[in-house]
C-alpha cells in the first residue's frame, strides 16, 4: 500500500481518555497510541497485541450476550477505534498496517447489535476510502474466508460483504481478473454459512441483500468494459446470480411471500446477463455461460457454482409462481410453456433441469410442489413415446430422463403433502420411459 513520506504523527488520545472511566477503553487507547508510535518506527508487533485485545472484548461480549455492561464495552471499544482512525494526524503507514487486521477484528462485533454492525461497516469503509482498493480486496476476501469457527458466522460476514461490494467499485484496472478471484470466495462462504440459517432469521435476508449489493457492483463495473472482457464478466455475474438464487431458495423458499421481493431483484439481472427463461429451463443458457470457464480450465471457479443448475431451474419456477417475478426477469412463463409443449427436445431438456429441484433433499417442499405443477404444464402425455417418430436422437437425453424419474420417485416417497404426492405420481407417469 502507498505510504506518505511525511514525519509520523501520534494522534492525541487525551480528550478521549479524560472523558471515560472505562478501564477497557483506557487500555485500548494506550494500545492504539502504542501502535501509532511503533508502526511508524517499523515495529508492527503492536498490531497483533491490539488485535488480541480487541478480540478479547468481542469474545467476552459474544459469550455474555445478555450482559448490558459487556455490550456497552463492545460499543465503546468499536467507537473509540473508529475515532482513532479518523484522526487527521494518523500516518498513512499506520492506516495501512491496521488495514490488514482490523476489518476481520471489527467484523466479529457485527452480530452483537445494530450499532456494532454500523460501526464495523464504518471502519471497513474507512479503510476502503484510505487504502489501495487492489490491496483491500484480497484483505477483505481473506477475512471473509476466515468465517469458520466464528459464532454466528452470518453476522461476521455481513460487513465484509458490503466492504467487498464497495471496494470493487473503487478498483480502476483489471476489473475482470479481480472480480473472478473474489466471486468464488464469496459464494463458497455464503454456501457454508447458509447452513446456520433458519428461514425466519432476519439476518438471512439481510445477508442476501448484501450479497445482492456485490451483484450491483459487478453490473456497474460492466459499464466500464467492452468486447470479450465485458462478455466474460457478464457470464461471471450471471453465474453469481444463479448460485445466489439457489441458496436463497434453499434457505427461505418455504416462505414464498417473504422471498418474492429479493427474488424479483435477482431476476432483474437476467436480461442484462442475456439469460432467458427458455434458456434457463432447458439448460442452454447455463451451458453457454459456463463454457468459457470450462474452456479456460477454471476448475476453482466451477467448483463454487455447484448449485448453478438448481438456480437456473428454480428461477423459472419462481416466475411460474409470481407474475411480478417473471416481469422483472423480462420473461413470459406462459410463452415458455407453449414453446416447450411444441418442442420434444426442449421438453427432454426441461425435465432434465427440473430433476435438480426434485433430487435436492434440502429444497423446500413448497417449491417442489410448484416445480411439479410446472412439469405437469409442459408434459402432455408421455414425453418419450414420440421420440421414435422424430429424427432427433433421443438417446443422449435418456440418462437425464432416468435421473428425473428417480428424483420424482423420491418426491412421491418422502413428501408429507398428499396433493403433491398425487401430482408427482401423475408427473411420473408422463415422464416414464
Amino acid at each position: 500500500m502507498a505510504t506518505e513520506t511525511s514525519e509520523p504523527h501520534e494522534p492525541s488520545s487525551s480528550s478521549s481518555s479524560s472523558t471515560t472511566k472505562n478501564p477497557l477503553v483506557l487500555h485500548l487507547l494506550e494500545k492504539l497510541s502504542s501502535c501509532s508510535t511503533l508502526i511508524a518506527s517499523g515495529d508492527e508487533k503492536s498490531v497483533a497485541e491490539l488485535v488480541d485485545f480487541i478480540d478479547s472484548v468481542s469474545d467476552s461480549a459474544v459469550s455474555n450476550h445478555g450482559d448490558s455492561d459487556e455490550q456497552g464495552n463492545a460499543v465503546e471499544v468499536l467507537s473509540e477505534t473508529h475515532k482513532f482512525l479518523l484522526s487527521p494526524l494518523l500516518d498513512q503507514a499506520v492506516i495501512d498496517a491496521l488495514s490488514f487486521e482490523l476489518p476481520k477484528a471489527v467484523s466479529k462485533f457485527a452480530g452483537l447489535s445494530n450499532e456494532c454492525l454500523r460501526i464495523a461497516d464504518s471502519i471497513i469503509d474507512f479503510f476502503i476510502e484510505n487504502c489501495s482498493p487492489r490491496d483491500m480486496l484480497p484483505i477483505l476476501c481473506e477475512a471473509l474466508d476466515s468465517w469458520n469457527g466464528m459464532v454466528h458466522a452470518y453476522d461476521y460476514v455481513a460487513p465484509l460483504l458490503s466492504g467487498i461490494s464497495k471496494v470493487l467499485l473503487a478498483i480502476q484496472r483489471r476489473h475482470f481478473e479481480q472480480v473472478k478471484v473474489a466471486v468464488p470466495v464469496i459464494l463458497n462462504v455464503l454456501k457454508a454459512v447458509c447452513s446456520e440459517f433458519s428461514a425466519r432469521d432476519t439476518e438471512c435476508m439481510n445477508l442476501f441483500i448484501r450479497a445482492l449489493g456485490i451483484a450491483d457492483s459487478i453490473r456497474a463495473i460492466c459499464a466500464k468494459l467492452e468486447g470479450r472482457v465485458l462478455e466474460k464478466l457478464r457470464d461471471v455475474l450471471g453465474s453469481y446470480i444463479l448460485q445466489i438464487m439457489a441458496l436463497l431458495s434453499l434457505v427461505s423458499g418455504c416462505e414464498i411471500p417473504r422471498c418474492l421481493p429479493l427474488v424479483s431483484r435477482l431476476s432483474e439481472f437476467f436480461p442484462f446477463c442475456g439469460l432467458s427463461y427458455l434458456g434457463l429451463i432447458t439448460g442452454s443458457d447455463v451451458d453457454e455461460m459456463t463454457r468459457t470457464f470450462v474452456a479456460e480450465e477454471e476448475d476453482d471457479y466451477m467448483r463454487c457454482l455447484s448449485y448453478i443448475k438448481h438456480g437456473a431451474a428454480i428461477s423459472v419456477i419462481w416466475g411460474h409462481i409470481s407474475v411480478n417475478v417473471a416481469r422483472a426477469a423480462g420473461g413470459d412463463v406462459s410463452a415458455v410453456k407453449d414453446e416447450i409443449l411444441s418442442n420434444q427436445t426442449e421438453r427432454w431438456q426441461a425435465v432434465g433441469m427440473l430433476k435438480h429441484i426434485f433430487s435436492f433433499v434440502d429444497f423446500p417442499w413448497e417449491l417442489k410442489k410448484h416445480a411439479i405443477d410446472f412439469l405437469l404444464c409442459i408434459t402432455d402425455g408421455n414425453i418419450a413415446r414420440n421420440c421414435i417418430d422424430e429424427d432427433t436422437d433421443c438417446s443422449i437425453y435418456m440418462p437425464n430422463l432416468y435421473a428425473a424419474l428417480q428424483a420424482i420417485t423420491m418426491v412421491i416417497m418422502y413428501t408429507p403433502d398428499t396433493v403433491l404426492r398425487k401430482n408427482a405420481f401423475e408427473a411420473l407417469k408422463r415422464v416414464r420411459v
